[in-house]
């Protein structure tokens, strides 16, 4: 019976593949005039492997797309929410904020042009997360109205895998779907509450340790622009901080992101109301205005963390996957408890800026990772952590200077620190430099870096962007890192470097063409243990759409990668065919992938379109066909129901997967559906 079923998907793929290669070569159709790309597309072009492979960009999706269903007022956004759009540069939120005060507030977005730092495609961004209210609101709204006029949400998710894993036969505790319900309301810029409970496939529901039913939940009330009180949160929240060497449990971006943002720092409260189990805060954050340009922040946090232990009952390491789906993942859960205390104080006068932070952490068990390995000698370790910085910046239409610089309770010494030029209208230039001692430690750090932490590292990156015409965009940037102490697989000092250059074209309601060649060179440990050698990757992607009058857009895009390692060469490459169609109530998207890699080291990405709040950029390795199609239908104005089915079928192995991961049969196929009512 379960063969019938792989050969009925199987035959259902054949036939949507015949459909994506006729779709391959996009026919000559008209063009519409007024492009408004999708952020998604935005961020798919900034996004590489190492982004793929980190959670925090799920964080910065999720809240992308709270953000577009709930638009940002630009008449009453402050400094610190224009911030926190991560594709806009220092220059431009100065720019912005300057024409506010300047001419009062907007009408119209139209008046976007009129800020000279804003080119079409970013005022394309910009509406889909900002709108212009009819006035500026002079005070905190009465109780009744938000009540009254408040809007809320309900929506839930469920993914059905149509296969059976080992682990779901013997030794998972739960069932194999993967589910999640999601409560939000929200009154303006002024309210925000919610409620967050998640299950992770194979995880027990309402029994053995998770009684009170989903694995993880999440609670928060957050007001904003209550008088002096700028923010306040209760419950789980995110924080960042400078560039990220204290504080930053909020999203990091990548280094061609970066770029794009001219190295801009944040410094925000958010509530945490995404499906994450690590680096949050639980408790209370508040940010407070003494007086024009001062502000102080205050949190204070007590919440539980997974740990592995060791004999002594010590956190040998900190778990931070979320998953409780055996025995041995439920021993690690919410046995570690850490308190944080912490406050800041920021001051901005005219152009200028200075901030301080502080931040106590106490572990009721001691960390103690095991230094057996050379490379975790110096991992943070202890019970009492205190990490304290200063962060500076400075900001005009054609600089930007941004800069923290960080000491730990043992005085180990970080520091970060960028220049960003506007040398001609479309000509940029981005100089960063950062230490970090191996010394150095930070729980809740994430900053820019080559490797994995803020630790161990010092290097200067340096990144151009140029646009000689509203057509063509160029980026470019090279990085060159040094390791004082060894790292994961090398066992000496070492060093690394990465270039990329990225050219785009996007003329207004035609064609989009994209070509990326990315050289990626990092220091191993050889065979012998005596010396090291150079790895190098290789990686290419080009990229064509096209987009119609009528709401059908097409992408084409390929990808390569050349893997050398000490004695040998691996090559993989894939071609992806995408195609969506979107009118009032309906939107339809598929996606079909032919790949074709060595190994696992060869390994290719592609950003694949998924239901709301959901993160798709799956790994292509080995041989085989990558296929998924998804619907979103509007039902009136308040419900949506949106479907989504993927399909990987691999054509060089029998079996996929191991250990309790190990699934008889070389197709995986999983069903997602999702729902929402806006009430």
């Amino acid at each position: 019976m379960k063969s019938c079923y792989i050969d009925q998907w199987q035959g259902w793929g054949s036939c949507f593949l015949l459909l994506c290669l006729f779709l391959f070569v996009p026919f000559p159709i008209v063009a519409q005039t007024d492009d408004e790309q999708s952020w998604e597309d935005v961020l798919r072009e900034v996004m590489t492997v190492e982004d793929g492979e980190s959670a925090e960009w799920e964080e910065m999706l999720q809240m992308l797309t709270q953000l577009e269903q709930q638009p940002l007022d630009l008449n009453t956004a402050t400094r610190e929410e224009l911030e926190s759009l991560p594709f806009l540069t220092s220059q431009q939120v100065e720019d912005l904020m300057e024409y506010l005060d300047r001419y009062g507030p907007m009408k119209s977005m139209n008046e976007l042009r009129m800020v000279e730092s804003l080119d079409y495609h970013y005022i394309q961004l910009l509406k889909c997360f900002c709108c212009i209210g009819m006035k500026k609101k002079p005070s905190f709204p009465r109780l009744k109205d938000i009540m009254r006029y408040g809007r809320q949400n309900l929506t839930a998710y469920m993914r059905i895998p149509l296969y059976e894993r080992k682990g779901d036969k013997n030794g998972y505790l739960g069932y194999p779907q993967k589910h999640w319900v999601q409560y939000g309301f929200n009154y303006g810029d002024y309210v925000k509450a919610g409620f967050l409970g998640a299950q992770d496939s194979g995880e027990p529901f309402f029994r053995r340790g998770n009684t009170m039913g989903y694995d993880f939940y999440s609670f928060y009330v957050q007001l904003r622009h209550l008088g002096r009180l700028e923010s306040a949160v209760v419950g789980k929240y995110r924080l960042s901080a400078g560039m990220g060497l204290v504080l930053n449990n909020s999203f990091g971006l990548g280094k061609l992101a970066t770029l794009q943002s001219l190295g801009r720092t944040a410094n925000t409260i958010r509530a945490h109301s995404s499906r994450s189990q690590a680096d949050y805060f639980q408790g209370a954050a508040l940010s407070y205005r003494l007086k024009k340009g001062l502000t102080a922040a205050a949190f204070a946090s007590y919440r539980p963390m997974d740990a592995t232990l060791n004999k002594e009952q010590e956190a040998q390491t900190l778990v931070k996957n979320g998953y409780h789906r055996t025995l041995s993942e439920l021993e690690k859960k919410n046995n570690t408890h850490a308190t944080a205390l912490g406050a800041r104080l920021s001051s901005r006068m005219g152009r200028f800026r200075l901030g301080i932070t502080a931040i106590y952490t106490h572990l009721d068990r001691r960390l103690r990772p095991d230094t057996k390995e050379l490379y975790r000698r110096y991992y943070a370790s202890g019970s009492d952590f205190l990490n304290f910085s200063v962060d500076y910046g400075y900001a005009s239409s054609r600089v930007s200077l941004n800069g923290e610089t960080a000491l730990n309770r043992c005085g180990a010494l970080a520091t970060i620190n960028s220049a960003s030029l506007q040398l001609a209208d479309g000509l940029g230039l981005m100089v960063l430099q950062r230490f970090y001692g191996y010394r150095y430690t930070s729980l809740y750090a994430h900053s820019f870096s080559e490797g994995t932490g803020v630790q161990n590292e010092s290097g200067v990156y340096a990144g151009l962007t140029w646009q000689p015409s509203p057509t063509w965009q160029i980026q470019a940037y090279t990085d060159w890192a040094y390791f004082a102490w060894p790292k994961y697989q090398v066992s000496q000092s070492s060093n690394a470097n990465d270039h990329l250059v990225q050219v785009t074209c996007k003329p207004r309601g035609h064609w989009q063409l994209q070509a990326r060649y990315r050289l990626h060179q990092r220091q191993r440990d050889n065979k012998e243990k005596n010396g090291l050698y150079n790895r190098q990757e290789q990686r290419g992607r080009f990229s064509l759409g096209y987009a119609t009058d009528f709401g059908l857009s097409l992408n084409t895009q390929a990808d390569g990668s050349r893997v050398n390692g000490e004695n040998d060469v691996e090559w993989g490459w894939a071609v992806t065919q995408q195609a969506e169609y979107r009118c009032k109530w309906l939107k339809v998207n598929a996606a079909c992938s032919y790949f074709d890699t060595d190994s696992y080291d060869s390994r290719l990405y592609t950003y694949e379109r998924g239901l709301l709040y959901t993160f798709n950029f799956p790994m292509l390795y080995g041989r085989g066909l990558r296929y998924m199609l998804t619907a979103r239908i509007e039902v009136g104005s308040n419900l949506m129901v949106a479907a989504k089915l993927g399909v990987t079928d691999y054509l060089d192995r029998s079996v996929t997967g191991s250990g309790l991961q190990k699934v008889d049969g070389s197709s995986l196929t999983d069903v997602d559906v999702q729902l929402r009512w806006k009430f």
